[in-house]
């Protein structure tokens, strides 16, 4: 793994039901919850752990069949994955209530953590991603990201992209960012190391291919009404980033949001503008009931 002795943090496992979870820890105060997308760990959340370490007892965990979690054959659908968020929460870390951050594929994660555990989130901040089954068609069709049909088809994507996964993984971070230096290469490096571990590239796909159960679960999380705690909607103002969109996704799934776009970062604006980000999200926090 790439080197973290700068940062203060700790890393562990936890063995819950279906899979062992790894996830680090850092700093004390209210618990804040940082969820990563693809293709990341929670390596992403490297350059704001420490500043919000300052204030929170922060908890980053590699989801399921990512990082240097375990990579259990299915339950890739976004409620599946929320809950083992969930189990490590409560039932490792006994917290009850937090708040909680979730970019790409960790945004409809933690609109699923959130849906279903209304009273334990405190506030959510959604980071550069719309949620499926929001009611458009933006999720996959957006910014031209051809990359959602292709990883959603079976079998294809492992076979063209074994042996090239440092290729796959680096074309994202250079090209769904703002420039392409705004990842350094010993990150992409670290990316890599976990994506080619055997079986990883294939549940980054099955977070893609659970893309219609994640819609329905919507539609079924919808049924008791929109959630109601703050959320703040962040979209990346460069390249493939969502801009507006994020906002006007959530706003038709919550009723309390605040919208956001960060006009200097594409995709990937926890490494692209950390800065910025760590302001927007003690701003939001503090503020929240």
């Amino acid at each position: 793994m790439t080197s973290s002795s700068n940062l203060p943090l700790t890393h562990h496992f936890a063995r819950l039901s279906e899979l062992s979870m790894h996830y680090v820890t850092a700093g004390s105060g209210p618990p804040l919850v940082l969820l990563h997308g693809f293709p990341q760990s929670w390596y992403e959340w490297r350059e704001i752990i420490p500043a919000l370490a300052k204030h929170y007892f922060v908890v980053a965990p590699d989801l399921r069949g990512l990082g240097d979690s375990g990579r259990p054959a299915s339950g890739y659908d976004k409620a599946t994955v929320a809950e083992d968020v969930w189990e490590l929460l409560n039932k490792e870390l006994g917290i009850t209530t937090f708040n909680l951050v979730g970019h790409d594929w960790g945004g409809p994660t933690a609109f699923a953590l959130a849906a279903q555990h209304r009273d334990a989130v405190r506030a959510l901040a959604i980071l550069d991603v719309t949620i499926p089954g929001d009611g458009s068609d933006v999720f996959s069709t957006s910014q031209g990201r051809w990359h959602h049909g292709f990883h959603s088809t079976l079998d294809l994507p492992e076979a063209l992209v074994h042996g090239r996964e440092r290729i796959y993984v680096s074309w994202f971070c250079k090209n769904f960012a703002s420039h392409q230096g705004a990842i350094s290469e010993a990150a992409i490096d670290e990316y890599a190391r976990t994506y080619a571990e055997p079986g990883a590239m294939r549940a980054g796909f099955n977070y893609y291919r659970a893309i219609p159960q994640d819609s329905a679960n919507t539609q079924r999380f919808m049924q008791d009404g929109k959630l109601k705690m703050p959320v703040l909607a962040v979209g990346g103002g460069q390249s493939f980033g969502r801009r507006e969109l994020v906002f006007e996704s959530l706003r038709r799934v919550a009723e309390n949001v605040t919208g956001h776009v960060v006009d200097s970062a594409g995709h990937f604006i926890p490494e692209e503008a950390p800065d910025a980000l760590i302001e927007l999200l003690m701003d939001f926090f503090d503020a929240a009931p």
